[in-house]
C-alpha cells in the first residue's frame, strides 16, 4: 500500500500541482473516517503517512483506566504498563495496530473519499490559479465545440467561450490556437467555470493596453469606447503629455500597432479619435469624414439632433445604422440624424418684399397684387385705374397704388 500511496502523492504533486502535505492530510482524514465507520467502529485512531516513502502507520488511542468499561477506547493500567512501563492512569496510550486491520471496506471508502477530496483540491487550485487573471488575455487551444459553445484548453484548466461571447463570422476548429479575454470565473455545482470572451469591448481595450506602451504607462488614456463585435470599434483617447499625440500613439508608425490589433480581430474596423468633453465637438470628431451642417443639443434629455448633406448621410448613419449607434454609445447621448435640405427661394415672397420695399405699399396690398399676377413695379406701369378696381381694389386703394407707381 505504501508504494500505491507514494505513487498517488508523486502524481498529484507533479501533474496536478497539489502539495504533498495537503494530499497526506486528505488521505489520513479519509482513512480515519472510513475505518471508524467499519470494523474499527467506536475506536479513536491515529494515522500517519511518511511523505518520503508513503509508509502508513496506525495507532489505536486508548485511555489508561483501572476498570475497563469499553475495550475499544480504554485499556487496563496493567496492560498499559506492559506496553509502556511509564503509563499512568488517565493518560492516552497509543497502541500501534496493523494497517491491514483497518479493513477492506474502509480502504474502499477511503479511496472514494480521497478521490472526492482530490476533485475539491483541483477545483480550489483552478480558482486560485485564475482568479487574479480575470480581465487579462489568455491563450489556449480549441478542444471541441458543443451546442455552439467552444471549449478551450488553457493548460491547467478547461475554459468555455460561449456562443454569446463569440464574434459573428469567426470559426475555429479543434487544435486551433486562440486568444481570449478571461471574462469571469463562475461557481457551478461541478466547480469553478472559466468564462472567456472575444466579443466583449474589454477584449479590444486590453489588446490596446498590451500593444500601446503609452496606454500601459498612463500617458495615453482611453476616455470612451464602443464596439460592435466583428464589425467596428470606436475609441476616443486623450494624452496627459502635450508632446504625445494620442491618436498617433495608438495607430503607431505606418499603422503598425493598430494593424496588429485588426489582424487579431480578423479585420474588424477600428476608428481612433481625439476625445473632447464638449459633446458638440465630440460629435463632429466622431462622424468624420461626414460633416454635420446643423447640430442641436437637448441637454435635458441627453439627445443630439443633427443634419448632414445628402451625400454624407449614408456615411454618418453607416451600414444598418452601425456608425450612428456606435457614435451614440461613444458620446453617451442619443443621436437623431436627418438630411440637410437647403432652403429654396420663394418667388412669391420675393415679389411681395419687392413691392413693399420699392413702392412703400402695405404688405396686405402687396400680397393682393401678387396674387393677381401684378408682381413688380414694371407690370404695374401698364395697369390703369379700372383694371385695379375690376380686380377687387377700392377706388382709393387703386389710386394710391398708381400714384406710388408714377412716382
Amino acid at each position: 500500500m505504501s508504494s500505491e500511496i507514494l505513487a498517488v502523492l508523486e502524481y498529484m504533486e507533479k501533474e496536478k500541482g497539489i502539495g504533498r502535505a495537503d494530499m497526506i492530510a486528505a488521505i489520513v482524514n479519509a482513512i480515519k473516517t472510513a475505518a471508524q465507520k467499519g470494523v474499527n467502529s467506536g475506536q479513536e485512531l491515529k494515522i500517519e503517512i511518511n511523505p518520503k516513502n508513503g509508509h502508513l502507520k496506525a495507532w489505536s488511542l486508548l485511555k489508561v483506566v483501572d476498570s475497563v468499561s469499553n475495550p475499544k477506547t480504554e485499556i487496563h493500567i496493567e496492560k498499559a504498563q506492559a506496553l509502556a512501563p511509564n503509563a499512568q492512569l488517565g493518560e492516552i496510550l497509543e497502541k500501534e495496530i496493523d494497517p491491514s486491520m483497518l479493513g477492506r471496506i474502509a480502504a474502499q471508502t477511503a479511496r472514494q473519499a480521497v478521490m472526492q477530496k482530490l476533485r475539491q483540491f483541483e477545483k480550489d487550485r483552478i480558482y486560485d490559479d485564475f482568479k487574479d487573471m480575470v480581465g487579462n488575455i489568455v491563450t489556449g487551444t480549441v478542444r471541441r465545440k458543443e451546442r455552439g459553445d467552444i471549449y478551450i484548453d488553457l493548460g491547467k484548466a478547461e475554459a468555455v467561450l460561449s456562443n454569446k461571447e463569440q464574434v459573428p463570422g469567426e470559426e475555429y476548429q479543434a487544435g486551433d490556437r486562440i486568444r481570449c479575454l478571461l471574462l469571469a470565473i463562475e461557481a457551478t455545482p461541478r466547480g469553478p467555470e472559466i468564462i472567456l470572451s472575444r466579443g466583449s469591448p474589454k477584449f479590444v481595450r486590453r489588446l490596446f493596453e498590451l500593444e500601446v506602451t503609452e496606454i500601459a504607462d498612463g500617458t495615453v488614456k482611453i476616455e470612451a469606447f464602443a464596439r460592435e463585435a466583428g464589425y467596428r470599434t470606436k475609441i476616443a483617447v486623450t494624452s496627459t503629455d502635450p508632446k504625445v499625440d494620442p491618436v498617433g500613439a495608438c495607430v503607431g508608425a505606418r499603422g503598425a500597432r493598430v494593424k496588429t490589433i485588426v489582424r487579431e480581430l480578423n479585420g474588424e474596423k477600428i476608428d481612433i479619435i481625439n476625445y473632447f468633453p464638449n459633446p458638440q465637438q465630440m460629435i463632429i470628431e466622431a462622424l468624420k469624414p461626414a460633416i454635420p451642417r446643423d447640430i442641436q443639443l437637448d441637454e435635458k434629455n441627453h439627445r443630439i439632433a443633427l443634419k448632414v448633406d445628402p451625400e454624407n448621410l449614408a456615411i454618418a448613419i453607416g451600414r444598418k445604422g452601425q456608425n450612428a449607434r456606435l457614435t451614440s454609445r461613444l458620446i453617451g447621448w442619443r443621436l437623431d440624424i436627418e438630411e440637410y435640405k437647403v432652403a429654396t427661394a420663394d418667388p412669391r415672397a420675393i415679389a411681395i418684399d419687392s413691392l413693399t420695399k420699392n413702392l412703400g405699399l402695405a404688405r396686405e396690398i402687396a400680397e393682393r397684387l401678387v396674387n393677381i399676377g401684378m408682381n413688380s413695379p414694371a407690370v404695374l406701369e401698364s395697369v390703369d385705374l379700372e383694371d385695379l378696381i375690376e380686380a377687387g381694389f377700392s377706388e382709393q386703394e387703386a389710386q394710391d397704388v398708381l400714384s406710388r407707381v408714377n412716382k
